[in-house]
C-alpha cells in the first residue's frame, strides 16, 4: 500500500501520449476528468487522513484512438499556503493545523472565536461538476474552484455563501435535462436555525441579465428541511432524485457543533466531532419538487450510514430508491493513513460491509390500513413499509448485493426506472479490487479484475444514439502495486465487460475518487449537438 497511499505523486503538467493496446471505439472522443488526493506530506508535516490530501486532478484525452494524459495539483489557497510555508497550515477534516506552531494556549484562545464555525478549506479533492459551461473541482465545504478542463489550470475560487446560506455542500449534485444543477448544503445555526438547504443553479443566465455571465449568481433556494437537532445536524454525502421528488436521508451520523466550536482550541480535528448514534433512527425525507415541500408522512428506518445514493424512481404511487448502506461509520476510520501502511491487511478489514439496498416508500398511506400492515404491494421488490401510529412508516429494505462502492449508472436513467449498476467491488478492505456490473433485474453480475490492480470508480459513457441502457463503455483509471506494471486507463464494453482497450502511461498516477467525461464537440457538428458534458451525454456525476 506504500505505492498507493505513502508517496506524494508528481504532476504531469504537459500532456504525454499513452501506449494504447486493443481498439478504442471510433466514436469515443473527449476528456475523462478525475479528482482525488495526491499529496499527504508537506515538508516535515503529514496529514492524518487519506481524504485530507491535496487535490490532484488528472485527465485522459481521447482523440482518434489516441490517449493523452496530464495531471496538475489544484492551486487552491490551501495548496499555496501550505507550499509557501513548507508545512501544513490549513486544517482539513481529519487534520487540525495551526498557522503558527509557536503560539501558546492563550494565543490559541484568541484565535478560537474565529474558528467556532470555521472557514473551511478550499482543497476541492472529491469531484468535478459542471455549472453552465464551466467546470469546478468540489469538496464538501462551501468552496468550489473553477478549472480549465483542457489545461487543468486552477481559476477563480467560488464561495457558495455568496449565493446561498450554507456552510457545507455535497460534491454530488444532480442535473436535469436542461443542465440545471440541484444540490444540497447544511446551514449551521443561521438566524438561530440549522437546516438542510436544497438549491438550484440554472444552466444558463436569464436573457435579461446577460451582463452577469455566471450562472452561480442566479442560484435560488429550492426548499429547506429543518434539522432535527439545532446543534447536531446529520452528515450526508449525496441525495436522491426522481422525476417529481427529492430523497434525503437524515442519518444518525451527526456533526456535534459544540465540539466543533472548541476543536481548534482543544487541538483535535473536526472529524472527531462526528459520531454515529446507533441508538437513533434514520429518517427519510421525501420532498415534492412541484410544491417544494416535504411529504407529511414521517418515514424512518434502522440506523445506518450512507455515502452514495445510486438511483431513485417512482413506481405505482411509491418511490424506490437504492443506496450503498453501512451498519456504522467504520469506513471513515479505515482511511486514516496510520492504517494504510505495511499492516494494511490487518488494520483495514471492514467491520461493516457496504451493501446495495433498495427502499420502497409509499407516497400515500391508506388511512384504513391496519397498524403493522405492509403498505408496499410491488412485485419488483421485497422491501416493506410498515404502517405505524402517529402517521409514521417504518421502512425495511431489500438487500441486493454485498461488497460494492462508488456506484455509477447510465445517467440518462437518473430518476427513472433502470437496470444496471456499475461499481467498484470491495471485499475484505475498503480499497476496490474489481469492477462490477450488477443487473438488478436478474440479480446477476459481471466482473473485471487483474492481479495487483486497484481500480477507480467506473464511469459509464453511452454509445451515441444508444437504445439499450448498457450500450456504451466503462472507463476506469487503474493503479498497480506491481512495479513492473504501468498504470492505465481501462476501457470495457459495458454490455459484456470484455476489455476493448487500455492506455498505459509511465507516470505516478494516484488513486482518484470521482469525476466526469466531457464528450468532444467536433467543429463540423451541428449546433444542436454541441452541448458537451450535459446530462444528455449520460455522464455527469
Amino acid at each position: 500500500m506504500e505505492i498507493i497511499f505513502g508517496r506524494n505523486k508528481k504532476e504531469q503538467q504537459e500532456p504525454v501520449r499513452t501506449q494504447v493496446t486493443g481498439k478504442i471505439p471510433t466514436w469515443l472522443q473527449g476528456t475523462l476528468l478525475r479528482n482525488g488526493p495526491g499529496m499527504h506530506t508537506v515538508g516535515e508535516t503529514k496529514y492524518n487522513h487519506w481524504f485530507d490530501g491535496l487535490a490532484l486532478i488528472h485527465s485522459f484525452t481521447i482523440r482518434d484512438s489516441e490517449v493523452y494524459y496530464r495531471s496538475k495539483y489544484l492551486r487552491s489557497d490551501t495548496y499555496t499556503s501550505n507550499i509557501e510555508a513548507n508545512r501544513i497550515v490549513v486544517s482539513e477534516f481529519g487534520t487540525m493545523a495551526y498557522p503558527d506552531p509557536c503560539k501558546n494556549i492563550f494565543s490559541k484562545a484568541f484565535s478560537y472565536l474565529s474558528h467556532t464555525i470555521p472557514d473551511f478549506t478550499d482543497n476541492c479533492l472529491i469531484n468535478i461538476i459542471k455549472c453552465g459551461e464551466d467546470f469546478y473541482a468540489t469538496t464538501e465545504t462551501n468552496y468550489i474552484r473553477r478549472i480549465n478542463p483542457q489545461t487543468l489550470e486552477t481559476l477563480e475560487k467560488v464561495d457558495y455563501r455568496k449565493y446561498v446560506a450554507v456552510n457545507l455542500a455535497t460534491a454530488h449534485p444532480h442535473y436535469d435535462a436542461a443542465g440545471n444543477v440541484l444540490n444540497m448544503g447544511t446551514s449551521i445555526v443561521d438566524k438561530g436555525k440549522t437546516k438542510y438547504v436544497i438549491f438550484k443553479i440554472p444552466a444558463t443566465v436569464p436573457e435579461d441579465k446577460k451582463k452577469e455571465n455566471s450562472c452561480l449568481k442566479h442560484t435560488e433556494v429550492f426548499c429547506s428541511i429543518p434539522s432535527r437537532s439545532l446543534l447536531s445536524p446529520s452528515y450526508y454525502h449525496s441525495f436522491g432524485i426522481t422525476e417529481n421528488y427529492i430523497v434525503f436521508i437524515e442519518q444518525p451520523f451527526r456533526l456535534d457543533i459544540l465540539k466543533m466550536a472548541t476543536a481548534y482550541i482543544r487541538g483535535v480535528s473536526w472529524a472527531s466531532c462526528l459520531a454515529f448514534h446507533r441508538e437513533d433512527k434514520t429518517h427519510i425525507h421525501i420532498i415534492d419538487q412541484r410544491t417544494r415541500k416535504p411529504v407529511v408522512t414521517k418515514y424512518y428506518t434502522d440506523p445506518m450510514v450512507v455515502f452514495h445514493h445510486v438511483n431513485a424512481y417512482e413506481e405505482d404511487d411509491c418511490i424506490l430508491f437504492d443506496v450503498i448502506a453501512y451498519k456504522d461509520n467504520s469506513l471513515y476510520q479505515l482511511f486514516y493513513l496510520a492504517n494504510l501502511n505495511q499492516d494494511f491487511e490487518e488494520n483495514s478489514r471492514l467491520t461493516s460491509i457496504p451493501t446495495l439496498k433498495r427502499f420502497a416508500v409509499p407516497l400515500h398511506v391508506d388511512e384504513n390500513a391496519e397498524v403493522g400492515s405492509n403498505l408496499i404491494k410491488l412485485a419488483s421488490t421485497t422491501a416493506t413499509a410498515l404502517k405505524e401510529k402517529d402517521n409514521q412508516v417504518y421502512c425495511q429494505p431489500e438487500s441486493l448485493y454485498e461488497g460494492l462502492e462508488l456506484p455509477r449508472i447510465n445517467y440518462t436513467h437518473n430518476g427513472k426506472p433502470y437496470r444496471y449498476v456499475f461499481a467498484a467491488e470491495v471485499q475484505w478492505s475498503p480499497i476496490p479490487t474489481q469492477i462490477l456490473k450488477y443487473d438488478i433485474l436478474t440479480k446477476s453480475s459481471l466482473k473485471w479484475r487483474e492481479e495487483h490492480c486497484w481500480p477507480a470508480e467506473p464511469l459509464f459513457v453511452p454509445t451515441p444514439g444508444a437504445k439499450d441502457e448498457d450500450d456504451g463503455v466503462i472507463l476506469s483509471a487503474i493503479v498497480s502495486t506491481d512495479p513492473q506494471k504501468l498504470p492505465f486507463l481501462l476501457i470495457l464494453d459495458a454490455k459484456n465487460f470484455t476489455e476493448l482497450a487500455r492506455a498505459s502511461v509511465d507516470v505516478e498516477m494516484h488513486l482518484d475518487l470521482h469525476g466526469l467525461f466531457i464528450p468532444e464537440v467536433r467543429e463540423l457538428a451541428h449546433p444542436e449537438d454541441s452541448q458537451a458534458g450535459t446530462p444528455d451525454c449520460g455522464v455527469p456525476p
